[in-house]
């Protein structure tokens, strides 16, 4: 471990970063160092100007991880190294602001039908039965599987933050023959890593990817389909049936309510509501006629 690889990995310790955001932070300076075959200490705002570019023109990056790369870089600078960045020389750039796909109800049984193993449909079943996140459900365990109170504990969400969300009872009883058909009892995580799932550590979350491309291919499926996908399709069906913004907004963990009301916008129970003004208008049915 170098000097300044070590130095970065402290500050982000000491401040109780995610591994999750430790080891993407540490990538990004890493590979920006490679990228001009210098160390990092030595490259300043042209090169990161530079990298900036070459992330949007070359490897086609989207803004959101072009921002997590330069926020990786800044802490770098600003943390590690006791430097300033400047806001002007590096800006971050504009992200778009585009609605996710949504799958109808009968879509998502389409999908969890074609999973291609009974563990994959499994996955794909508690995706969308609670709403987590890609890296929440590959660190679920069965001590978070309450079923006195029919809850599922979602620990150490995104922020570090703790949730409750309910327990299906087809889930529920999905759980039941996922534990039967593992070979190995696992000890502590619901959902075991290795080809066998009797690893002692848990599945990482390419594997939860692998098994919403694949469904979706089996499925027939259009529309581009990932984990979150299921997420979307989980707040969105929620809020058709009636439940309240307030409470998808807790389930989901989202700390803001504004981050909750972009499925009014995919919601087709909100959007079937609310007329057209050009229902409205006194338009008389006879066209004029043409000279």
């Amino acid at each position: 471990m170098t000097h300044l690889r070590k130095m970065m990995l402290e500050e982000l310790q000491r401040r109780n970063y995610s591994q999750h955001t430790t080891r993407s932070y540490i990538r990004t300076v890493e590979d920006f160092s490679r990228r001009f075959n210098r160390p990092p200490d030595r490259l300043g705002p042209r090169h990161i100007r530079e990298y900036q570019a070459e992330l949007f023109e070359k490897r086609k990056l989207s803004p959101s991880s072009v921002a997590v790369r330069l926020a990786a870089l800044r802490f770098f600078y600003c943390k590690t190294l006791q430097k300033g960045w400047s806001i002007t020389e590096t800006p971050y750039p504009k992200r778009d602001h585009r609605l996710p796909a949504i799958l109808s109800q009968e879509e998502v049984a389409r999908l969890i039908q074609a999973a291609g193993t009974s563990f994959h449909r499994t996955l794909l079943m508690t995706l969308y039965a609670t709403g987590a996140r890609n890296a929440e459900l590959t660190r679920l365990k069965f001590s978070d599987v309450d079923k006195q109170r029919m809850v599922v504990r979602i620990q150490g969400g995104k922020g570090r933050k703790d949730r409750d969300v309910m327990l299906s009872s087809k889930l529920l009883e999905e759980l039941r023959e996922h534990w039967q058909r593992l070979r190995r009892r696992p000890k502590v995580w619901l959902f075991p890593g290795h080809h066998n799932h009797c690893a002692d550590q848990p599945i990482d979350t390419k594997t939860v990817w692998h098994a919403c491309q694949q469904a979706a291919k089996r499925a027939g499926l259009k529309k581009a389909v990932h984990p979150h996908t299921l997420r979307h399709c989980f707040a969105t069906h929620l809020l058709e049936a009636g439940a309240d913004l307030r409470t998808i907004q807790i389930l989901l963990g989202h700390r803001d309510l504004k981050e909750t009301t972009v499925y009014l916008h995919l919601s087709e129970r909100h959007l079937k509501a609310t007329a057209s003004p050009l229902d409205s208008l006194p338009l008389k049915s006879e066209l004029p006629q043409e000279e």
